[in-house]
């Protein structure tokens, strides 16, 4: 069996002290370029293998970010966490996931958790714990898409994404136009997405509709309950072209599903626009129009701002944040088949 190298080898092979070589583990900048050169040259000459435990007991740096979403029903959550995941290349943390299915105190819970494996930050995509209280647990937090007063965030612009959706609506020449969105608070940027609707359907003079109710954290819950306000709106608005946006990509694949199994098509008189613009959106059976979040660009602000917090607190003398930095960016909107104005049959 080929023997661990260790600091002793190395030291031995350059001729530095273990002192010397301990600094350039964890404290490289003070060790002069030319120094640290030949201990790099050293480890490639040695074959050394980091011993990640033995580095985490010395510094007390696990490398770890943990990630709460609140389910991975959502395509969008899946989506965002996978984008994430994917930044390791480039960052070296890794990562720990709970998914909190919308319970405060099981969420809580995944907190000390992650706090006991000594994490140095968290991404938080629930709404179910205040950003006042997330702020208390004092270790580097952004949160994606949630209410954020105490913490520093990333948040698509959903105002923005509201008109977009209303725009595409009445571009494709609908008579009425419907939102279905859960209940969500003023704080949430998600409401954005209704008033920004709303305004819409108002500057236009459009007749407009708001469904706002929670619509569950499963696909059966989800289905259900979709199939039941389908039927209030074709019995309310028959004969007119209905435009409706769904407040995400999965819930407006449920709706085109629920809409062609009872006609075998998507009927000229609905148009559907979701929002996200994750897998799904291009993966249904008739690819449906959406507000694009810019995920890739909503994961890389996240970890970018929390790099900078854990950078920060790695100084000798850190500078706390005066206030949280709140980033959002602009969405794109996505024309696809379920806005066009022909019948789609399948």
């Amino acid at each position: 069996m080929k023997k661990n190298v260790t600091f002793n080898d190395i030291a031995e092979y350059t001729g530095f002290s273990k002192t010397t070589i301990s600094r350039y583990f964890n404290d490289p900048d003070s060790l002069t370029l030319e120094n640290q050169q030949k201990i790099a040259d050293a480890l490639v000459a040695l074959d050394y293998k980091e011993n990640k435990v033995a580095r985490i007991l010395a510094n007390g740096k696990t490398e770890f970010i943990g990630i709460i979403v609140p389910n991975l029903f959502l395509h969008y959550y899946s989506e965002v966490l996978d984008k994430i995941l994917a930044t390791y290349d480039k960052y070296g943390y890794k990562f720990l996931v709970f998914a909190g299915n919308e319970n405060k105190d099981t969420e809580r819970k995944y907190i000390a958790e992650l706090l006991a494996y000594k994490i140095e930050g968290m991404i938080i995509l629930s709404h179910t714990i205040p950003s006042e209280e997330l702020a208390a647990y004092n270790v580097p937090i952004v949160t994606i898409e949630r209410e954020d007063k105490y913490v520093c965030s990333v948040n698509t612009d959903n105002y923005m994404g509201g008109v977009q959706a209303a725009g595409l609506l009445v571009k494709s020449g609908c008579d009425v136009l419907i939102h279905i969105n859960s209940d969500v608070s003023e704080d949430v940027p998600a409401y954005g997405r209704i008033t920004g609707f709303c305004d819409i359907c108002r500057e236009r003079n459009i007749p407009h509709e708001l469904i706002l109710r929670d619509m569950g954290n499963s696909y059966s819950e989800t289905s259900s309950l979709i199939e039941e306000l389908l039927e209030a709106i074709e019995k309310k608005y028959s004969g007119k072209c209905k435009g409706i946006f769904m407040s995400n990509d999965t819930h407006a694949n449920i709706l085109l599903n629920t809409i062609i199994r009872k006609y075998g098509r998507l009927p000229e008189d609905y148009k559907i626009v979701g929002f996200d613009n994750s897998s799904i959106s291009r993966e249904a059976v008739i690819p449906i129009s959406t507000v694009g979040q810019q995920i890739d660009a909503m994961a890389n602000e996240a970890i970018e701002l929390l790099m900078m917090q854990i950078n920060e607190r790695k100084k000798r003398k850190p500078t706390p944040l005066e206030t949280p930095v709140h980033k959002v960016i602009t969405p794109v909107i996505f024309r696809r088949s379920t806005t066009d104005q022909c019948e789609h049959f399948i």
